[in-house]
């Protein structure tokens, strides 16, 4: 039975096989007589142009199998259209243009292709002479305001007015020719690049009048003025939103910052500042390197200690940072800025000398006035702790948990009974003089 089975297999193989050579013997390749017409003119185009183009095809002999219009930018394919051409007759279609920055006027090619069902091909070449589109103008678009960017030279724009000292937004242009599109320009990467519309972060040292420009063959543009800065150090962008700085700083030093007009309305973090009745600040922390984080949506500066590149632990000597995290707590407002149990929101006590860090918490501001429940970590990460064993407090307002009476192993909590009256404030000082896992925290009314 497994002979008959298996003298079956090989005759049904070799009949095959014999059936796939005779059929690769009757197929032809390279047959016909397709051939193509350009109908259109196809003498210019423009950068960022749709270009139209209209090719009659024909093969007397076989069917026509697809019509290729390729551009080359010297020997790099940019851009392809395909259309199916079963039937000979006139085929339309567009072609894209690409709109590159650093890219001059210059000379491409445009390439026609037909090609029928057996493979044959013919071709036409064409030289397409492309040029900058000349706008007369480009749109800046804001949230609550469009602006008109003139032309001054070529491929250069630009808006001289009064404006306010950051101005967001993204950059369009007009049509331009009869095949031209409407092209947007907006901000990726940290840097502006064509097809979105992300805002664009122009921003200005101060107010009033001065220049937004923007080069459309560079894609260059100002103002970026990272007009924020402390102590003459120059912030850097991580966001639209937020801003950092690390420098060093000493203690009883003023501090300067410029360039952020509304700086009044800021919360100031008074562990690490001290401000006057003037608006003048003061540091309060010992000798060290610091990150600031400027975060313009919140209106508040986000201060941590750093060791080095990176941002400081508690070492063995006791010397370093701590840090909170946990709920009940967050600056400038627990109510929108929560802590959580994300070290990424972990708050930085302030270094103030001897081994001491402090954080100073306001009830209904920076803390919720009925419930608190965080501890204090080695790091802005889990990590080392001060569990129940590791720290006291002989506070009449806050415990610490020992797993058993209402919170976990170090976790804060309000004794029953208590609670934080509304805008009273409270000074927490965690001390570890007499070691790390000899801390004592010290809770004095403000």
């Amino acid at each position: 039975m497994k002979r008959f089975n298996y003298y079956i297999f090989t005759s049904l193989l070799y009949m095959a096989t014999l059936l796939s050579c005779q059929k690769e013997k009757s197929y032809e390749y390279q047959v016909g007589d397709p051939t193509l017409a350009i109908k259109s003119d196809v003498s210019k185009a423009l950068f960022g142009d749709s270009l139209s183009f209209e090719v009659e095809v024909n093969d007397s002999q076989i069917d026509l199998s697809t019509l290729k219009a390729q551009l080359y930018f010297t020997d790099d394919l940019v851009s392809e259209m395909v259309i199916r051409t079963k039937q000979p007759g006139t085929y339309r279609g567009k072609i894209y243009v690409p709109y590159y920055k650093n890219i001059p006027n210059g000379t491409a090619t445009l390439k026609f292709i037909v090609e029928n069902i057996s493979q044959k091909k013919a071709e036409k070449i064409v030289d397409l002479p492309i040029t900058r589109p000349d706008f007369p103008y480009i749109e800046l678009i804001t949230a609550s305001k469009t602006y008109k960017l003139l032309k001054q030279a070529d491929n250069t724009y630009a808006l001289t007015e009064n404006l306010p000292f950051s101005v967001k937004g993204y950059l369009q242009t007009p049509k331009v020719g009869s095949h031209g599109n409407v092209m947007q320009f907006g901000w990726l990467n940290n840097e502006i690049a064509l097809g979105n519309t992300n805002e664009i972060p122009f921003s200005n040292s101060t107010s009033g009048t001065y220049t937004i420009q923007f080069n459309t063959l560079t894609y260059e543009a100002s103002p970026f003025i990272i007009a924020y800065a402390l102590n003459g150090q120059v912030f850097t962008r991580i966001d639209d939103n937020r801003y950092k700085v690390e420098l060093m700083i000493n203690k009883g030093e003023p501090i300067t910052i410029d360039g952020i007009e509304d700086l009044s309305e800021w919360w100031i973090d008074t562990d690490y500042f001290s401000q006057d009745t003037d608006g003048n600040l003061t540091s309060n922390v010992i000798n060290g390197k610091y990150r600031i984080t400027a975060d313009f949506a919140k209106k508040y500066f986000i201060i941590e200690a750093m060791s080095g590149n990176d941002l400081a632990s508690l070492q063995a000597d006791g010397t370093g940072a701590i840090w909170i995290i946990g709920e009940g707590i967050g600056k400038p407002a627990v109510a929108t800025n929560q802590v959580g149990w994300n070290p990424d929101n972990a708050l930085c006590l302030a270094p103030i000398g001897n081994k001491k860090y402090q954080i100073t918490v306001t009830g209904d501001q920076t803390v919720w006035m009925d419930f608190i429940n965080f501890k204090f970590f080695h790091q802005k990460n889990w990590g080392g702790e001060f569990g129940g064993s590791s720290i006291s407090t002989t506070s009449d307002l806050i415990f610490i948990g020992n797993g058993s009476n209402g919170r976990d192993s170090g976790n804060l909590g309000l004794l029953t009974g208590k609670t934080i009256a509304k805008d009273k404030s409270y000074i927490l000082t965690v001390d570890v003089s007499a070691g790390n896992n000899n801390a004592t925290l010290e809770v004095k009314e403000k």
